[in-house]
């Protein structure tokens, strides 16, 4: 798995070309360093308010994978989960979709959530 995603982003010809100039010019090895490098500054900017707000919606911050057995662990206990994510999670293939449904109470992911195709149809009335 993946801890990148590819995402799209469109600019005018003007900011393209002063992005192009200063990779030509060795400050950044090409675009994509210049991007990443300029999201990060923004980030850093807004790091209390990152802050604040993952404290206000207990967020995990990293990666969260959850397997058939962790879930059927939970379903014993009688216990149900709310993945809430700044990262990635995951739910694992080995998942069936009933299972998921029964244990998974709310899905909020802020980054790459991956799983089948049935479970997220599953869980589709409680990702936020």
């Amino acid at each position: 798995m993946s801890d990148t995603e590819k995402i799209t982003i469109n600019l005018g010809a003007v900011d393209l070309g002063r992005v192009d100039l200063l990779v030509r010019e060795g400050h950044y090895s090409n675009r994509t360093d210049f991007i990443r490098t300029a999201i990060r500054g923004q980030l850093e900017k807004h790091g209390i308010e990152v802050q604040q707000s993952v404290a206000r919606h207990a967020y995990v911050i990293g990666i969260l994978q959850y397997g058939r057995k962790a879930l059927e662990r939970l379903k014993e206990r009688g216990e149900r989960a709310n993945l809430n994510v700044i990262g990635s999670c995951t739910i694992a293939k080995d998942v069936p979709p009933e299972l998921a449904a029964e244990v998974i109470e709310r899905v909020r992911v802020r980054g790459i959530f991956s799983a089948s195709d049935a479970v997220k149809e599953a869980l589709a009335d409680r990702m936020a």
